[in-house]
């Protein structure tokens, strides 16, 4: 299907997308506040500026949007044009290349994905307190 929108039309668009302070992000912010523990936001000197980060309990926690950073793409991939399909799978390598890093560096990494937020918003914060006491 063909792009209904000009070049710069969907430039404009693409550029609307947040790539912090999301709302899934802040859901998940609010809930753990509520719960008392602390955390640092979006710090850049950390691999992959993760979301939120724990750093006494030397955590962190991505929260990825199911269609950016390719939730089961080996299962919708080919519906998609090449660019996005190579889009999609830049972000994919280069996430599993921070997660690599971290964990080099003794982090304990958790991803938590846009879907289990809209389904289980107390499941995924009893997830990130577990291994937050781990």
């Amino acid at each position: 299907m063909p792009d209904n929108l000009t070049p710069a039309q969907r430039s404009y668009c693409m550029s609307m997308v947040r790539v912090k302070n999301t709302k899934p992000e802040l859901l998940v912010q609010a809930a753990l506040r509520k719960t008392g523990l602390r955390f640092k936001k979006h710090v850049k000197k950390i691999p992959g500026n993760p979301d939120i980060v724990f750093s006494s309990a030397k955590l962190v926690v991505f929260i990825d949007g199911d269609f950016w950073h390719g939730y089961r793409f080996s299962a919708w991939a080919n519906n998609l044009k090449p660019f996005w399909r190579k889009k999609i799978d830049g972000n994919r390598r280069r996430d599993q290349k921070n997660f690599r890093k971290l964990r080099k560096m003794g982090w304990k990494v958790l991803r938590i994905w846009d879907h289990q937020i809209k389904r289980d918003l107390s499941g995924v914060v009893g997830k990130i307190i577990s291994k937050y006491r781990i």
